[in-house]
């Protein structure tokens, strides 16, 4: 069920998750639930096998719905692997199984993981994806004669998402950290699904194409990604270096064009000049090897001592 709106307890500290450009700047609270907004091949399976392998949680739920049979073993035996495994409970439905199974799939994996809070344990439910649940949905309303209202989308669709979403989150006895996955056509953010759950979630990562064709792993895109809890449980100091990070990407992002060009002239604009400057540091940080770690405070500190230098531009 559902927790008591009243008795859930607030999310006032920190889930490390093993990945610099979350911990860093998109934090995740304990208890929080964030999507996880990408197409198809950007890199959504990988990342969340090394939060599953890397993140502080005592307990990892992985609920996979609509995916291609093939892809079952390469999630749990390479993005997982041995590591992973060792505290991760995976609960699958295919693409050939019928609507009802991927629909009572999430259900199901949900509750798996609200009895592993209720026995106080730090949970991570992660689904893949939220986007074929909602399908899933979509097909048993219009054949049971629902009319078909937002893009094809019976009124249920828009009922069941809140109803599975809203179990997650804190209790009195434990948590669950939610991560569910939104399949987001040439990157619409504005479609009914992707709209609907951004609405009811408490941030939103985006995995940009474009990033992933530059060899950015993961493919995180930082500036229009937000975790709204964050700046409820950083601290002041870390706060600071994740705003002045996000400044200078946006002077870099905005001027990119004219500096691949080389029509840039250095030395234009102050604000500029250091975002050159700093920009490699910045990508650096940002990239991470599937089998690379570094522990919340290692990755603070790394943030931090970005801009030690700082000048005021």
């Amino acid at each position: 069920p559902t927790p008591d709106p009243l008795k859930r307890m607030r999310v006032t500290e920190h889930i490390a998750m093993g990945v610099r450009a979350i911990d860093g700047l998109l934090t995740i609270g304990l208890g929080q639930r964030i999507g996880l907004f990408a197409g198809s091949g950007v890199g959504k399976s990988t990342l969340m096998g090394q939060i599953a392998r890397f993140s502080e949680a005592e307990v990892v739920v992985t609920c996979l719905i609509g995916e291609r049979g093939r892809e079952v073993r390469d999630f749990i035996e390479e993005s997982l692997g041995e590591e992973g495994l060792k505290k991760t409970v995976v609960v699958v439905a295919t693409s050939n199984e019928p609507s009802l199974v991927r629909l009572k799939s999430a259900f199901v994996a949900t509750s798996i993981a609200e009895w592993f809070r209720d026995q106080g344990k730090k949970v991570l439910f992660m689904m893949d994806s939220s986007t074929r649940f909602a399908r899933a949905q979509r097909e048993i309303g219009l054949a049971i004669g629902e009319p078909p209202a937002r893009q094809g989308y019976p009124p249920s669709v828009f009922a069941q998402i809140p109803r599975l979403m809203e179990r997650t989150g804190n209790n009195e006895t434990g948590s669950i950290t939610a991560l569910y996955t939104i399949l987001v056509q040439a990157g619409d953010m504005e479609e009914p699904i992707a709209d609907e759950v951004r609405g009811i979630l408490d941030g939103h990562i985006i995995l940009n194409r474009a990033l992933g064709a530059r060899n950015h792993w993961p493919a995180i895109d930082i500036l229009p990604s937000l975790s709204r809890v964050m700046s409820g449980i950083a601290a002041s100091e870390h706060k600071q270096a994740a705003a002045k990070l996000r400044e200078v990407l946006a002077t870099y992002e905005k001027q990119r064009d004219l500096i691949l060009l080389g029509a840039y002239q250095y030395g234009t604009d102050a604000k500029t000049d250091y975002a050159i400057d700093k920009i490699e540091e910045i990508e650096t940080f940002l990239r991470q090897q599937t089998a690379e770690y570094d522990g919340f405070d290692a990755t603070i500190e790394k943030l931090i001592a970005l801009f030690a230098d700082a000048k005021s531009a």
